[in-house]
């Protein structure tokens, strides 16, 4: 067996530039789907900890996943709003540690506009437990203040100091500006992959004053109250969007998400983030899943050119063959040669597409996790991957056979004589 191993090699090496490009093309195709598999995988995981830290999100009553998408994506609108004295009921419950309330509905050029406290910025956790920080700047202090995310901040090139107008409502047309009270940036967060590098942070007084002369989602007519006065007014909310909630201790969540979704005073839901994301998943998951399906197929492509390669090589090789069968090799040792150099550049394609994945996701790993929230880390490869690396083995064999049948097939004479 190491006596046809080694004639393998030989042959191999003699047709090198043929079988290396087959090679590399394999190698690619393998990288490319170990990657749509560590990136499905750490996609998941990322899209599981697009909010970390916090044990639960609540908001009026309605479905899980509709909560997490105002909530947590800003995506859609909610039911209704939770009461201010709501909030600080579940605030000043003797097991929550801390409560960040959140008021969502205005925007800026179609970038939804979040009003909140300080203490979003020290509790807000994303990814592997990481803290949001700043680029430039600091968290709003005054009522004008507005701390952008990141994408916001690139994409409409703002920098400190800058002054921005807010719209009432969401969307990019048609919306009513408060442009009589005109915010400050302060702060810029640096990069998460998250919703919050689209996202303007503001106080929640600072929602409450640009809405001091609001009636029905109006502007009153003809009555106008200038920046400079709205200090003179309460601003303290009357009611919020939702609230993000941490424990004392995880052992009690269950009772706490309880107590809230039998609050007597309004009809509120509080859910685990991560129940309701996982299920969220389970809707868009779908597309990594045809992803992954696609490049099995680019797999399949890859290995298919391999038995061409070998079919086409085999009438070059008549005469190799019959020499073979003349110095003693069966049939069966021609049969195995031809598997045997397809199992060979299978094996080095894998190895060589593992390295190159390797490589790649040193490279690309920061630009990843600063644009799309993915940590991508250096890893030995998982059993999923290993499964794959496998199907990619038993697939290069397959396309060995039929080539190591048409050599075996092959007779003495038919290698030997002349052919015109």
């Amino acid at each position: 067996m190491n006596h046809l191993l080694h004639i393998a090699l030989r042959s191999a090496w003699n047709r090198r530039l043929t079988l290396g490009l087959t090679l590399v093309a394999i190698a690619l195709s393998v990288a490319m789907l170990l990657g749509v598999e560590r990136l499905r995988y750490e996609a998941h995981r990322g899209f599981s900890l697009s909010i970390s830290g916090t044990d639960l999100v609540v908001g009026a009553r309605t479905s899980p996943v509709q909560l997490i998408l105002y909530a947590v994506f800003r995506i859609g609108e909610a039911t209704s709003n939770i009461a201010w004295k709501s909030f600080q009921d579940i605030a000043e419950n003797p097991l929550v540690a801390w409560a960040v309330p959140i008021s969502l509905g205005d925007s800026h050029h179609g970038f939804p506009v979040m009003g909140t406290t300080p203490a979003y910025f020290e509790h807000f956790h994303y990814s592997d437990s990481r803290q949001l920080s700043f680029v430039k700047g600091q968290p709003f202090r005054d009522v004008f203040d507005v701390v952008l995310g990141m994408e916001v901040a690139s994409q409409l090139g703002y920098v400190i100091g800058d002054r921005i107008i807010l719209s009432h409502g969401m969307g990019e047309v048609g919306l009513l500006a408060h442009d009589d009270k005109p915010f400050i940036v302060s702060g810029i967060l640096a990069p998460t992959g998250t919703p919050v590098d689209r996202t303007l942070h503001i106080s929640l007084e600072g929602i409450t004053a640009i809405h001091l002369n609001w009636v029905g989602g109006v502007p009153m007519h003809g009555f106008t109250i200038p920046g400079e006065h709205v200090r003179k007014f309460d601003l303290t909310p009357k009611d919020v969007t939702a609230a993000l909630v941490g424990m004392k201790s995880r052992a009690a969540v269950f009772k706490v998400q309880r107590q809230i979704n039998e609050y007597k005073a309004e009809p509120l839901l509080a859910v685990m983030p991560g129940v309701a994301l996982e299920q969220l998943w389970q809707v868009v998951g779908v597309a990594e899943k045809t992803l992954l399906a696609v490049t099995s197929m680019v797999v399949f492509v890859g290995l298919s050119g391999l038995a061409a390669v070998l079919l086409a090589s085999l009438n070059e090789r008549r005469r190799e063959m019959a020499v073979l069968r003349a110095i003693g090799a069966r049939r069966r040792d021609i049969f195995l040669l031809m598997v045997s150099e397809s199992l060979l550049v299978t094996l080095g394609g894998i190895v060589l597409g593992i390295i190159l994945l390797s490589a790649a996701s040193l490279t690309l790993a920061p630009w990843v996790q600063a644009n799309y929230g993915i940590s991508l880390q250096p890893a030995l490869v998982s059993v999923t991957e290993l499964k794959l690396l496998v199907g990619v083995l038993v697939v290069g064999l397959l396309a060995g056979l039929l080539p190591g049948y048409r050599a075996y097939k092959m007779s003495l004479m038919d290698g030997l004589m002349s052919r015109i």
